[in-house]
């Protein structure tokens, strides 16, 4: 019972596959990313800035 045997956990990490001694971790990304997003603050509107307006001067 060692490396070459599939049914144990050593086995089955030489030989690369998953199964009930060994079986897969899930990720957890697709639900922390939309935790992440929810706590987020929106930027701080920008008071909106006074025009330049340039001196016309009238023809004569």
């Amino acid at each position: 019972m060692g490396k070459g045997d599939k049914k144990t956990r050593r086995g089955k990490i030489t030989m690369g596959t998953f199964g009930v001694r060994r079986p897969r971790k899930r990720r957890k990304a697709i639900t922390v990313a939309a935790e992440e997003k929810a706590p987020k603050k929106t930027a701080a509107k920008k008071k909106p800035t006074a025009k330049k307006t340039t001196k016309t001067t009238a023809k004569k």
